[in-house]
């Protein structure tokens, strides 16, 4: 389970895919119940988010790393509101952090270990009231960044099933900035895409339509709802051991650079000698 407070769902930042899958599966590792520090290192593995993404080992081999080191330099956005009255009045201000103050990456074995910035601590562990919580699944497949923000923002409002949100403050999110300014780019390079993937790929099903201010539209309105449940795909095994595990068993068993073909091939042999 991922869980992260609103006001880390509506930050701004942007992350590129590869990048979010490895703060989601670093966040899915934060426990709740226990006091959590910023000394606190998580481990992520390349095969963990080539089990995750469904997408092959050596690929995540390779961008693994590249994307820690952008990670690394990336900055997420908060509006601070003020609280209540006092002598003087508070105003709104912007804080600007990273997400992570360490990243080591491990040679030889495809995987890195973070430690989350003192800042983000807050959006991640004190979630007693305000927050939204999915599970990693739903969105491991998406090959859109677009689609697992927007996505997060869904399941944040998923009592009701719609969210009416103001493109600006959408655009502001995302940090757009001066990207997609039209409406049929926006659509187009990003709304189109997102809510394909998230039909494709999440436990949702979602359309949208648009709401004018006078003659300018102004607002988006998502309408979701869960998927009916599917009947579960029964699997035929082949000959040899391999062909009946499940990728995250393979996972397990994979060495550094090997295809899902050559674990297959390196326990079939083992099985057989």
């Amino acid at each position: 389970m991922v869980y992260k407070s609103n006001a880390l769902v509506e930050a701004a930042y942007r992350l590129s895919v590869q990048e979010q899958r490895i703060v989601l599966a670093a966040i899915s590792q934060v426990k709740r119940d226990e006091p959590v520090t910023d000394e606190v290192m998580y481990s992520v593995r390349a095969v963990d988010i080539a089990t995750m993404a469904g997408v092959p080992i050596e690929a995540s081999y390779s961008k693994l790393k590249d994307a820690a080191l952008r990670l690394k330099r990336r900055e997420v956005r908060f509006t601070l509101e003020p609280n209540g009255g006092g002598p003087v009045k508070a105003k709104k201000r912007t804080r600007i952090t990273g997400w992570v103050q360490t990243i080591d990456y491990i040679d030889g074995e495809g995987r890195i270990e973070l430690r989350f910035s003192k800042d983000m601590l807050p959006y991640l562990t004190e979630l007693s009231r305000e927050f939204t919580k999915y599970k990693l699944a739903d969105v491991a497949k998406m090959n859109s960044a677009y689609a697992i923000r927007l996505y997060e923002l869904l399941m944040q409002w998923s009592s009701t099933g719609q969210r009416e949100i103001e493109i600006e403050r959408l655009r502001e999110w995302l940090l757009l900035e001066k990207r997609y300014s039209v409406l049929a780019d926006l659509k187009r390079r990003v709304l189109d895409p997102a809510v394909k993937e998230i039909n494709e790929h999440s436990p949702l099903a979602v359309k949208w339509s648009q709401k004018k201010t006078g003659r300018r539209v102004t607002h988006l309105i998502f309408d979701f709802a869960l998927k009916k449940t599917e009947k579960p795909v029964k699997v035929t095994k082949g000959k040899g051991k391999a062909s009946g595990m499940t990728e995250a068993e393979m996972a397990a068993l994979a060495r550094p650079g090997e295809t899902w073909e050559q674990v297959r091939a390196r326990v079939n042999k083992a099985q057989s000698a």
